[in-house]
């Protein structure tokens, strides 16, 4: 905790929405790891490695919220703040002689990534660049998630390419007034204390839980390592998916909030469910220049009965969400205290399910000749037990939807997570059939593997889960795309649970392409259709 000699200039209060939830710092400090926002970005070309050190100091050093340091004020229940004397660390770490081992520099990036923060005595940022060789650099920021989100970090890098473009041209770097979280401007108390009732009067009473299909149960207060899944939808059917919901006027999102409703209500006996969506919290303009934690979890409430149709499940999901939306800047915490005031504070607040529009960070324009990219991390935390990301890749006409499950090793095997994936497939389609069809009866055929298109989507979907690619031709050989024998084994495996039949590794390796194995599938199909006549 913070010496009392040190002034506390400004006070983050709960009842603010840049800052809910933080009055449980205890938490916050138990569960380290998963309160660090790592990123690794790799730099292609040269790079001049003093000038861009300085250019990555010089932009940290500039935000308040990175010079913070914090202590908690627990008979007030505030996290109080002030900003310190330091500039958040950067350090350059160069080649060894002899150049790297993959060992070496990978266990330098991951000690980087999750080493803890003092918050008491701060800063709570800090980066590392890191001379890989000739043409190749590492940029390791690490930002504490009590003064960073998403949009921090855009910020953050576009700060730092503009201010190393300026040193080597020689010139001035041209950059907005970093702005001061603490000057942002919250909901008057009065309004917001009728804001947080209502919406705990929408919220009252609904089930504090989801029936996710746990392998191992939560315990103990321990960060869960997390790993994604990913399903990928075809072009078709994401171009039928996006039609019928925009009938209802519902985006991508909103249809990816139905089909996971969904699918939890086929899978058990709960029908009303409580899923934790992200807002960003920059609809007004005074916050775009802003970093610091401005994003806020809001709540959409989603309730299913027996006779509801398809066409009422989207409408019910837009309206939750517009709800939703529209309190996006009334904070979680207080909510959450209304409704559960004895909850475990070491879990996620009302549902341990998030599920949000994906983010993908494009490519960096350093400098010329140098070009950045965000690289996936190889060990990630979380507090939530699945997160449920959407994504839409592509414009009108050429669209494919992807889906992502962040999921906790902990609690689930990739085995169940997959069926999971295809389940949530499965209400795709059956949403596409007919928005009249009660949603709690699945359709008989729920894959109509006849249909070409529905094949290929299908094998194109387990090509990518296995490969972890998205940049697959349907006429492309399967190890060209970077297959091998044992992932062809977990082809054999995928492509038979997806299907429900059963392929030998032969005969996959022979079909050999997407569109050859999708008409292995329709010879399983008509041998099958053949056997039961």
């Amino acid at each position: 905790m913070l010496s009392e000699q040190i002034p506390m200039k400004d006070v983050w209060h709960p009842a603010t929405p840049a800052q809910q939830g933080l009055w449980i710092l205890d938490r916050i400090e138990r569960l380290r790891p998963a309160y660090l926002i790592p990123s690794v970005l790799e730099f292609t070309g040269p790079v001049d490695h003093g000038l861009f050190t300085a250019a990555v100091r010089q932009a940290l050093a500039r935000h308040p919220a990175l010079r913070s340091v914090f202590r908690l004020n627990v008979r007030a229940r505030q996290v109080q703040y002030a900003i310190a004397a330091n500039d958040p660390p950067v350090t350059f770490t160069d080649r060894p002689t002899g150049g790297w081992t993959p060992d070496d520099l990978r266990r330098h990036v991951l000690d980087s990534c999750y080493a803890p923060f003092d918050l008491a005595a701060g800063p709570p940022a800090r980066a590392v660049v890191v001379r890989v060789d000739d043409t190749s650099t590492l940029l390791v920021l690490v930002v504490h998630h009590i003064v960073f989100d998403g949009w921090s970090r855009r910020l953050i890098v576009a700060d730092i390419a503009e201010l190393y473009r300026a040193a080597l041209l020689g010139r001035e770097p041209v950059l907005a007034e970093p702005g001061h979280p603490a000057d942002l401007p919250g909901p008057p108390e009065e309004e917001l204390a009728a804001r947080v009732g209502a919406i705990t009067d929408r919220l009252r009473d609904a089930p504090l839980g989801v029936p996710l299909p746990y392998d191992r149960l939560p315990e103990g207060e321990s960060p869960l390592v997390s790993e994604i899944a990913d399903l990928g939808f075809g072009e078709e059917l994401t171009g039928r998916l996006l039609a019928a919901a925009a009938t209802e006027g519902c985006t991508a999102f909103m249809a990816g909030v139905a089909m996971l409703a969904a699918t939890l209500a086929r899978a058990g006996a709960q029908r009303d469910f409580l899923f934790g969506v992200v807002w960003p919290g920059r609809d007004d303009p005074a916050t775009h220049g802003v970093v610091g934690m401005l994003m806020n979890t809001v709540v959409l409430r989603i309730g299913l009965t027996g006779g509801t149709t398809w066409r009422e499940l989207l409408r019910m999901v837009r309206a939750a969400a517009i709800d939703a939306f529209v309190d996006g800047d009334v904070p979680l915490a207080p909510v959450a205290a209304a409704l559960a005031p004895d909850r475990d504070v070491s879990r996620p607040p009302l549902t341990p399910v998030l599920i949000n529009l994906a983010e993908v960070p494009g490519d960096i324009d350093l400098a010329p000749g140098v070009r950045g990219r965000y690289r996936p991390l190889e060990l990630t935390y979380s507090i939530w037990d699945l997160i449920l990301f959407v994504h839409v890749d592509g414009g009108r006409g050429h669209a494919r939807l992807d889906l992502s499950a962040d999921y906790a090793t902990d609690l689930f095997d990739r085995s169940t997570v997959t069926d999971l994936l295809e389940a949530l497939r499965r209400s795709a389609l059956d949403l596409t059939t007919s928005l009249e069809d009660l949603v709690l009866e699945p359709s008989s055929t729920e894959i109509d593997f006849t249909d070409e298109a529905a094949r290929l989507d299908v094998v194109r979907s387990v090509w990518r889960q296995v490969l972890a690619t998205d940049d697959l031709a349907d006429d492309i050989g399967f190890f060209a795309a970077g297959g091998d024998s044992l992932l062809l084994i977990g082809l054999v495996e995928e492509l038979s649970r997806a299907t429900g039949r059963t392929f030998k590794t032969m005969d996959i390796f022979r079909a050999g392409t997407i569109a050859g194995q999708a008409e292995l599938v329709a010879r399983a199909v008509d041998g099958a259709a053949g056997g039961a006549r």
